[in-house]
């Protein structure tokens, strides 16, 4: 028996950081959607647990008990064995959740390939705090340190354009550079959109409040928002701690796609893909 699950990026449309706890951790509300480019996690019987990395972003990604995929397999009856390949398409520490997308979809496949239960919040927690919206592929909305999820109606549908310019930036570093740990959430209930351009023309009006640090730290990170905006993006903005930025287009299946055309010709060497929401 094989089972495969899909672990797709996840893009905050917004991040508002509100508060930080006294055990250091920050609070949150953030606006979450997936998107049809991601990673693919294929499980299979075996006498015992291990897991192969292959794909075109695969170099460099552990195949040992560091990698977040054995580590969310570990939360499971640890008798039980299986061969998990993860095929890599996002690149690591992107800001895009690819990490914990993976992780969320072994606990998926494994789930259905060994017919047990899902482990419990606290748990999936425990593996990071992007790893309870990743395991419902639905638009969220995200608070606290992650554990406040609810469901999101009424987002349009739209294209999306990743643009990542090859760096890796250390999501602690960002969150130590921050001005401000204390800042407005997002409005509730959140609002309903007539279509892609209304959402792009909110988003403007909310924020990512890790993005001026990121851009301190790696300034290429403004570079991209300018380069997707001048893509002709309805919004171009940062995904979670970056480096990896998106925008916005209609759901014609033909904007976002002539937009990576003319990223991937005038910066060769960035990372990009096109898609739609899920």
């Amino acid at each position: 028996m094989k089972v495969e699950a899909f672990a797709p990026a996840k893009i905050n449309l917004t991040l508002h950081v509100t508060g930080q706890r006294e055990d250091g951790y920050h609070l949150l509300d953030s606006l979450v959607v997936f998107v049809d480019v991601g990673d693919v996690i294929t499980a299979e019987m075996a006498d015992t647990l291990r897991l192969r990395v292959t794909g075109p972003k695969s170099d460099g990604v552990p195949e040992d008990n560091s990698n977040l995929v054995l580590k969310a397999a570990a939360l499971f009856d640890g008798s039980k064995g299986a061969s998990i390949t993860l095929e890599k398409h996002l690149p690591t520490a992107s800001g895009i959740g690819g990490g914990s997308s993976d992780a969320a979809a072994c606990l998926r496949a494994l789930s259905e390939l060994w017919g047990v239960q899902l482990p419990d919040q606290d748990r999936l927690l425990a593996l990071g705090a992007d790893v309870p919206v990743c395991m419902t592929l639905t638009s969220q909305r995200m608070a606290g340190i992650g554990e406040d999820l609810s469901d999101v109606d009424g987002l349009p549908e739209f294209d999306i354009l990743l643009v990542n310019p090859g760096v890796e930036v250390a999501t602690p570093a960002i969150f130590k550079a921050l001005q401000s740990r204390y800042n407005p959430p997002m409005p509730t209930p959140l609002p309903r959109f007539e279509d892609a351009a209304a959402l792009a023309a909110w988003l403007k009006t909310q924020r990512n409040d890790l993005q001026a640090a990121a851009i301190t730290l790696e300034p290429s990170i403004s570079d991209v928002i300018d380069a997707v905006t001048e893509a002709g993006s309805l919004y171009a903005g940062m995904s979670g701690s970056g480096a990896t930025c998106f925008g916005v287009f209609p759901p014609d299946g033909v904007s976002a796609k002539r937009a990576l055309e003319q990223i991937r010709a005038a910066h060769p060497n960035w990372w990009s893909a096109a898609g739609k929401r899920l």
